[in-house]
């Protein structure tokens, strides 16, 4: 899913719902960059002036519906 955060708020709401998945993997793509979506200082470390592309790895059906679900609000 393709998202755009645009303040410091949504960067920490972000990774604090990232880090809410704890046996998931969540990776942020800008470009050529893979980052760790429960990491803001990795997060912060992107340019967030533009999208990013965003994955959860898991197993659970559940996980990934619930996780796109809650950041459906930065989708574009």
């Amino acid at each position: 899913m393709k998202i755009k955060l645009n303040t410091v708020n949504d960067v920490k709401e972000f990774v604090r719902i990232s880090e809410s998945f704890k046996y998931d993997s969540i990776d942020v793509k800008q470009g050529r960059w893979i980052i760790d979506g429960k990491s803001i200082m990795g997060v912060f470390s992107l340019n967030l002036t533009k999208e990013l592309d965003v994955n959860i790895d898991s197993e659970r059906e559940k996980s990934i519906v619930d996780f796109y679900s809650r950041i459906y609000k930065w989708k574009i």
